[in-house]
């Protein structure tokens, strides 16, 4: 109640400063929203656009209903969420931040999944892209190809544990709402024809259910991707320019001088306080500020530090997703509180890894893999994450296999026996 009382007037003296800011150096702000445009125009736009048409696009196909049906014997045991989650998990783990959020949000809206479910689900779904962390971050800030692997496999390492650990979230409220009509707490039926043809067959329901014609389908995911494109270039340009404005009051070189000091009492380095706290604001700046921190710096300590920072997304990130959640019912602090786990155990993890891969000439022969190839700067990123995202459905497909076939197998010995 406190907070709240006090929360608006603190909000509106802090923006009332900001405009005031604004007026003082009106050059430095005019700068600071050009980059954010341009960051907007050539970076985010030709990378997220796309995927939000395709999202809506399958969605209104209902191919996103084929995949739920197939990939349930493989997320509901692991993550305590339908099989519809499984095509966001490799949607937003392939398209990077916010893209597995729009998709979950698309899923509460129609009702296949539950809020705690929703909850679940946005906590470890919402990661960087491939693209931008084993080709910007790893060869264009750190000039150095092998490190993508370490920052991989703790980033998205880290990201699986976060929702293995959000399976266990909001079970006491499951309980009380067991018996509700919500269609999200509800396993899909296999049908008499097994499970492909209850895939199917949901596919068929939910395209009949939409009953769009492909023009008013291309037409609706264009009009809808824009909007949220759109909110997603007005937050960056919002950040860049409350980051130039924080600086040029000296707030900024306060708040790295704390970090700095909080990090020398822990045993890390001081140095890393810059890269930390712009990532705190902006993930892009933050790593390529990590990536900068002295050459004197322990390469470890600079990956994790990056590794961090990839996994809380910056403030910017926080603000894209809480807007797409907004109208839900779904629940921000939850995926604040995952963010945070997310960041401590990626550069745990990247502090772990770092001694076997570079030991051992992982993390050295990984640049030479093809897979690393189509990852790097200039290759052809969309095509690049198109495939990733089919590879990441066929492997989430055959660990259903799998795992149905061990069931069955189980089942059989017991009625034998």
């Amino acid at each position: 109640m406190t907070l709240r009382k006090f929360g608006g007037p603190v909000l509106a003296f802090a923006l009332a400063g900001c405009m005031l800011l604004m007026l003082v150096h009106p050059e430095a702000s005019l700068q600071a929203a050009l980059r954010g445009l341009a960051v907007w125009w050539d970076v985010l736009f030709p990378s997220l656009f796309p995927f939000f048409c395709i999202s809506e696009l399958l969605l209104g196909f209902g191919v996103v209903h084929l995949f739920g049906a197939l990939l349930d014997p493989l997320m509901r045991p692991l993550f305590r969420i339908p099989g519809s989650g499984g095509f966001a998990l490799a949607m937003g783990y392939v398209s990077g931040y916010p893209v597995g959020a729009k998709l979950t949000a698309k899923l509460r809206e129609q009702n296949l999944i539950s809020r705690v479910e929703g909850e679940r689900l946005v906590a470890f779904t919402t990661s960087s892209d491939p693209i931008f962390l084993l080709g910007a971050v790893s060869v264009g800030f750190f000039h150095d190809a092998s490190l993508g692997l370490i920052l991989a496999l703790s980033h998205y390492g880290a990201g699986l544990i976060v929702g293995l650990l959000m399976s266990f979230y909001g079970r006491r409220e499951e309980l009380a709402l067991n018996n509700s009509t919500d269609a999200g707490t509800t396993p899909p039926n296999k049908g008499q024809g097994g499970r492909l043809q209850a895939a199917l067959s949901a596919m068929a329901e939910a395209r009949r259910k939409d009953g769009r014609n492909l023009g008013e389908l291309m037409k609706g995911a264009v009009q809808s991707s824009l909007q949220l494109i759109i909110v997603v270039g007005g937050l960056v340009v919002f950040f860049n320019v409350l980051m130039e404005l924080l600086n040029k009051a000296g707030i900024l070189s306060s708040l790295f001088n704390i970090t700095g000091l909080l990090l020398s009492a822990a045993g890390f380095p001081p140095e890393l306080g810059q890269a930390l706290i712009n990532g705190f604001f902006e993930v892009t700046l933050g790593a390529r500020s990590a990536g900068a921190a002295g050459s004197a710096l322990p390469l470890q300590f600079k990956i994790a530090a990056a590794a961090f920072i990839l996994s809380w997304g910056g403030l910017s990130v926080h603000a894209q997703v809480a807007s797409i959640l907004n109208g839900t019912g779904l629940r921000y602090l939850p995926f604040m509180a995952a963010r945070v786990i997310h960041a401590v155990l990626a550069a745990g993890m990247a502090l772990l890894l770092w001694k076997p891969l570079i030991t051992t000439g992982l993390a050295s022969a990984w640049p030479s893999l093809p897979a690393a190839a189509a990852f790097t700067p200039g290759a052809p990123g969309f095509a690049a994450s198109l495939s990733l995202l089919g590879l990441v459905l066929a492997f989430g497909l055959l660990l259903t296999l799998l795992i149905t076939a061990f069931a069955l197998l189980i089942r059989t010995i017991r009625r034998e026996s």
